[in-house]
């Protein structure tokens, strides 16, 4: 599992980050033409429809939808309902590049949720560099004022992120935890992703109505509305899923949680280019504090 990185998984681990980086820039985009909940749920029932031809063997005879029903399930909970939707509601809130940084500190996460229930031997180096991790975060959270911390008031977004952070993390350690999964993964991989789909679309489909029962929910349709319903449904989702889970299968979710460090880095060009919400000096220093945590803790 931590195989030396080819040039292909590589190519892999790095494809995700530029797609959920556009992910970010477009959920910050629609945020007053669609609710969060429900931005989610189209989401994922036009990515459910582009991959039902491609599964299809899911609904075979001896198909694994119903027998392994749990796992999918959870899997569609923690990937697909619970850490986009936790994003979509941190965008409301705050701007891609906080949000990327914030989900920057996913090493962190990984090494904790991995040591605590995977059974994975943490080093002090880890735990070193987790602490510089840990400081690129909470310079983004006081926004480059340490003196702040101690009356440090959590914008709604931030605390979204983090939670969709451990959720994320939890997810990346099961896709790697089960030979089944990962045999499946290798044979058919939009088997094994609509499976996930299929029961992600369940919760967040619940997850949207609550949203619906707590107000009137109103879209704005448009054809830039449906030009970023279908980016997000095929990029972020279907295109950038299908590499991180192949790249994690190679690589490990340690080794792939360092390249969503890169998100961050093409949140600030893309949010420059079509935001207009420059990056300033403190997410830069993030950005290095976060990236030397996690170059320290993987030096053997």
């Amino acid at each position: 599992m931590n195989a030396k990185l080819s040039p292909s998984t590589i190519a892999l681990l790095t494809l995700p980050p530029l797609l959920w980086a556009g992910n970010a820039i477009v959920g910050r985009l629609v945020r007053d033409a669609v609710p969060p909940m429900t931005l989610n749920l189209l989401r994922w029932s036009i990515a459910l429809v582009i991959l039902l031809p491609l599964g299809r063997a899911l609904f075979g005879p001896g198909s694994a939808l119903l027998r392994n029903w749990r796992r999918y399930a959870l899997l569609g909970l923690l990937g697909i309902g619970l850490y986009n939707s936790f994003q979509y509601l941190a965008l409301q809130s705050s701007t891609p590049i906080n949000v990327t940084l914030v989900a920057a500190g996913m090493p962190v996460w990984m090494m904790l949720i991995g040591a605590l229930f995977f059974g994975v031997a943490v080093t002090r180096r880890q735990v070193a560099g987790a602490a510089l991790s840990i400081a690129g975060v909470l310079l983004v959270l006081c926004r480059g004022q340490w003196e702040l911390l101690r009356a440090l008031h959590l914008v709604a977004g931030d605390v979204y992120m983090i939670l969709a952070t451990i959720a994320w993390s939890f997810y990346s350690w099961l896709l790697t935890r089960s030979a089944q999964d990962r045999a499946q993964e290798r044979a058919d991989w939009a088997v094994f992703l609509l499976g996930q789909v299929i029961y992600g679309v369940l919760w967040s489909s619940a997850f949207a109505a609550v949203e619906w029962s707590v107000g009137a929910v109103a879209i704005a349709w448009s054809w830039p509305l449906a030009c970023a319903l279908l980016y997000v449904a095929i990029g972020p989702a279907i295109i950038a899923f299908r590499c991180w889970g192949a790249g994690v299968q190679r690589a490990g979710p340690s080794v792939g949680a360092f390249f969503t460090n890169l998100t961050p880095l093409f949140a600030a060009i893309l949010s420059s280019a079509f935001l207009g919400e420059a990056p300033h000096l403190y997410h830069a220093l993030a950005f290095l504090l976060i990236v030397a945590g996690i170059v320290f803790s993987a030096r053997k």
